[in-house]
């Protein structure tokens, strides 16, 4: 049997897998809230939240309208997307000119209403939702076997993370919105509605979000629970990464995501807290992240 470093070959690329899949959800969620705090700065604790709602919007579209997943990708973004914008509109936006800490505790107190909401409905146990007809399956690649939809899932966040990139950052939307969130005042100036911009920017980071909870539906069980069950190691990405930092989010999501998998490979009882013992190592050494801009 192959080995890598004295591992058999087959659970070292499960691992890998695995990794990559939990890599995937953490740069989706990472992006939208690097995206929120970048430009609206705003530390998004109900991000988590939104993630749950999006998975619970493509489950309880299958059950009560019939919408197959393929719909729910598109369905529950938007809709996610369309009540941060509600929540930045009628509430967040309130809170730009005052600390910071208390737009934390704000979408802190709204991602435990959220989450408590959904337990006292639909009660904390999972509940499965069926990945499409289409995905399922595996294909025999010769060294592993991939599962269809697992393949699907690192896929498409790398398309839609590069794609968010690109448009923050290579479009002139993108240049507008950077220079709104540095001068509105100019930026206002030019006949450009800024307080439209930073609520569409809301909506853009929890429709993420909402994306993400549609692709783990299928992998894990739809809970009230599942969001609060990933955003501290999410929280502990984008520090990594650099606050802010769009490519940084991205990136430190998948590496993280491997490293998490890797470990349980070589070192099983440290792969819960790998990802925060390399969160203190960065901050020590460089306390602005990997991508971050010092001061």
């Amino acid at each position: 049997m192959a080995m890598i470093f004295g591992i058999p070959i087959q659970a070292f690329l499960g691992q890998l897998l695995i990794g990559l899949i939990n890599g995937s959800f953490y740069a989706l969620l990472s992006l939208g809230l690097a995206i929120i705090f970048g430009l609206l700065r705003v530390i998004n604790f109900a991000h988590g939240a939104q993630y749950m709602l999006g998975a619970f919007v493509a489950l309880l579209s299958l059950k009560w309208l019939g919408l197959p997943y393929w719909g729910a990708l598109i369905a529950a973004p938007l809709v996610v997307g369309a009540l941060g914008v509600l929540v930045e509109r009628t509430m967040l936006s309130r809170l730009y000119n005052l600390d910071a800490l208390y737009g934390l505790l704000f979408t802190f107190g709204l991602a435990l209403t959220l989450e408590g909401g959904m337990r006292w409905y639909f009660g904390a146990s999972g509940q499965p939702y069926a990945a499409p007809a289409a995905l399922t399956g595996a294909v025999n690649l010769g060294f592993m076997v991939l599962p269809l939809y697992r393949g699907w899932v690192i896929a498409a966040s790398l398309v839609v993370c590069l794609a968010v990139w690109a448009l923050i950052e290579r479009t002139r939307l993108g240049a507008t919105l950077r220079a709104a969130t540095e001068n509105p005042t100019l930026v206002q100036s030019f006949g450009i509605n800024v307080p439209l911009m930073l609520t569409l920017t809301y909506g853009l980071g929890a429709g993420l979000a909402a994306l993400a909870g549609v692709l783990a539906a299928p992998i894990y069980q739809v809970s009230p629970l599942m969001g609060s069950n990933i955003i501290i190691v999410v929280f502990a990405v984008v520090v990594v990464g650099g606050m802010g930092s769009i490519m940084g989010a991205i990136v430190t999501g998948y590496l993280l995501g491997i490293a998490e998998g890797l470990t349980k490979v070589f070192y099983p009882e440290a792969s819960n807290i790998v990802i925060f013992v390399i969160m203190a190592i960065v901050l020590m050494l460089r306390p602005a992240g990997l991508f971050g801009k010092e001061g």
